[in-house]
Order: structure tokens, then sequence, then C-alpha cells
């Protein structure tokens, strides 16, 4: 059922509230010999428009450009958290996020070779990350500084920067530059391996985990075995997708790369607000009803628990949520040994199997209340 006008017209207030206030990401270069924090390597595929002044807009290209920012992490700072420095005046390296060298390559050889060589430093693991709706180029790369640090991430990291037009009423636009961002997405996979990678791992957010699934799904479809063998695992974080939709890009895939693990809440107050403007009743993020997916290789993880503000980015910004990425292998391991028991699996989290699918993560402290009543 189509919602009328002024159902719609709620949705978008809702949109601008939750994030129209928020002030938008920007790339700050600093002086060469700056002194700065933590640098994180952060490669870069990306089918955005390179403008005259060589910044990446939302606009869509031709082709895939290739990059490498070197992102200073502040050593001031809480775990999960940006501190974007002033648009006008001085930034702050101890304090705030800024680039400490940008590069782009004039060819994909360049990059692949650049890639090579810190995949050979990594044991040749490589992580590549797609972000959400509503990011542009700076926050998309940002964010994925901030995650690989706060992980302590061994690996070369690499973003897959699509064409998002970085406004909260972009929301359609977002939705069929996600569909035409597919293609580019499976090239970087290609040349992430190209150059080298023995092991890539897989991390999406909110509708760049429809990127993500439609990619994973034309590799699958050219029968490149090779390439999909190279995935170790597979995390979305919030995904923005149809349920039905999912499903199907699953089957076609057909053997899941292994850990498959969605974090979700049915707290996501951005996944609610999709489901309304799409017409959907809920989208896989904010999942309820997990027989609709029990007869796939997922684990869905509920991390409601943790929520606050808009919900829709908690394993990115919590601390405790942070560590268990870190070790979701071995969690994945002891979710197979034993699906029915409780365990406790980092200080401060609890993790109970909920049934074949499902897992909720918890506060200790919450828990232990609980147990007090």
């Amino acid at each position: 059922m189509f919602f009328d006008q002024a159902a719609q017209r709620l949705v978008i207030l809702g949109l601008i509230l939750l994030m129209g206030c928020t002030s938008r990401g920007a790339v700050t270069l600093v002086p060469s010999g700056t002194p700065v924090g933590d640098v994180e390597k952060i490669f870069i595929g990306t089918t955005r428009k390179q403008e005259s002044d060589g910044s990446f807009s939302g606009s869509r290209a031709d082709g895939v450009r290739y990059a490498l920012y070197e992102v200073s992490v502040p050593k001031i700072r809480e775990v999960g958290q940006i501190a974007w420095p002033p648009r006008h005046g001085k930034a702050d390296p101890q304090t705030q996020f800024v680039t400490a060298a940008e590069q782009v390559y004039p060819t994909a050889d360049r990059f692949r070779a650049n890639l090579r060589t810190e995949l050979a430093k990594n044991g040749g693991e490589a992580v590549i990350f797609v972000h959400g709706y509503n990011t542009n180029f700076a926050e998309g790369v940002y964010r994925v500084a901030q995650f690989a640090h706060d992980l302590k991430l061994p690996g070369a990291i690499v973003e897959y920067s699509w064409p998002s037009a970085g406004v909260p009423l972009g929301y359609a636009y977002d939705r069929d530059s996600a569909l035409w961002a597919r293609d580019g997405l499976e090239q970087l996979i290609h040349e992430v391996a190209a150059a080298g990678a023995k092991r890539i791992y897989l991390v999406a957010h909110s509708m760049g985990s429809g990127v993500l699934m439609e990619a994973l799904r034309t590799v699958a479809l050219r029968a490149d075995r090779r390439e999909l063998g190279l995935v170790g695992g597979v995390i979305l974080i919030s995904p923005d997708i149809d349920v039905d939709v999912f499903r199907e890009e699953a089957h076609a895939i057909k053997d899941l790369p292994q850990p498959f693990v969605i974090f979700g809440s049915d707290r996501d107050r951005i996944l609610q607000l999709s489901a309304a403007l799409t017409g959907n009743s809920e989208r896989l993020g904010a999942l309820t009803d997990m027989s609709r997916v029990a007869d796939l290789k997922v684990t869905f993880m509920d991390v409601g628990a943790f929520s606050e503000g808009a919900g829709h980015f908690t394993v990115g910004e919590s601390p405790a949520l942070i560590s268990l990425l870190g070790q979701i292998a071995s969690i994945q391991g002891a979710f197979e040994a034993d699906r029915r028991r409780q365990l406790g699996v980092l200080p401060g989290i609890v993790m109970t199997v909920q049934n074949a699918t499902q897992v909720i993560l918890s506060p200790l402290v919450a828990v232990d209340t609980g147990l007090r009543r």
C-alpha cells in the first residue's frame, strides 16, 4: 500500500529531525609535516564524480576511480566517535580527525601495485567497507578509518565509496545509486583479488548492504568461484534491504560466505522510516520474524539493547560492540557449537541464543539488574 501525501510528509519530517541538523563532515588536509595522531591508510574505489577542485561529489561517474587517503585518528577521543575539524579555523589533529595525505591514482594498475605492497605487510588480508545512505565522501572515509582503528584490524583497509547524495531527503536518489553502483563494487573486489589478497572480508552498512549483496550475486552468477572463495566473511550492519530481495540474492549466491552476520534492531528509527517510505512492513536490519531467514545460513545479532538516538549505527559507536566485532569468528564458532545456552562473550556483554538464527546481545549491567529484582 502506498502512503498518502500526509504520511509522506511525516516521514520526510522524521528524516529531517533525525538527520537534518547534524553537522556534516568534510576532508581536511593538514600541511605536510604537521604532527598527527595514528594514521590509517584507506584504499578507495569510488564511482563518485571527481569535481574540478579534486573533491568527490555525490554525482555518478562512469567507471571506477581509485585513491588512497591517510587519515589521522586523534589520540584524545572516545572509542566509536568521530570529532570533525571546524569548517573555518585551524584543525587540531590531537583531538580531531584530519587527512595527513591523499592520492588519486591515474590508473587501476598503480592502485593495484600499492595495494599489493600493503597486502604483503598484512598477511594478504583485506577488509572492504561499503557505506550507507546519506553519506558524503569524507564521512565514508573517516568512518572507515575510525572503525578500522577501533577494531585494530590487521589487514589492508579498503572502502567502496558509491555516489550517495549525502542529504537526508536524497533517499530515492541513493536507492537508485545503490543499484547502479553494484558493478563498481564487483570491479573493486576483482582489483583487490588481483592485487594478491588471500582473504577478503566484506562489511556494509545500511543501504550499502544492498550494494554488497548485488555485487556478490553478480560474482556468483558469472561463476567466479575463486573470488567467492576468497571471501572470509560478511557483516551487514543495519541492512536497509527488503527481506524478500535479500532472500533471492542469497539463493542466487547459493553458498553464503561464512561467517555471515547481520547486526540489527527493531529500535532502528532510520529503518522504520525506510519501511514507511518503501511501503514495506520491515527491513532486514529490523527483522522480527526470524522464520523468514531461518533457512539461510546467517546469524542475526540483535543489538537493540545498546541502541541510542536513531540506533542506525549502534555497532560502530558502542565500545562494547566494537570489541565484539573484533571476535566475530570465534563468537560464530561458539554459537555453532551450542545454540541453546547463554554465553558471556566479553566483559560488559551477554549473548543469549534465542533460536536457530537469532542472538540477543545485552549489556551485562542490565542483565545483572534484572537478576537482582
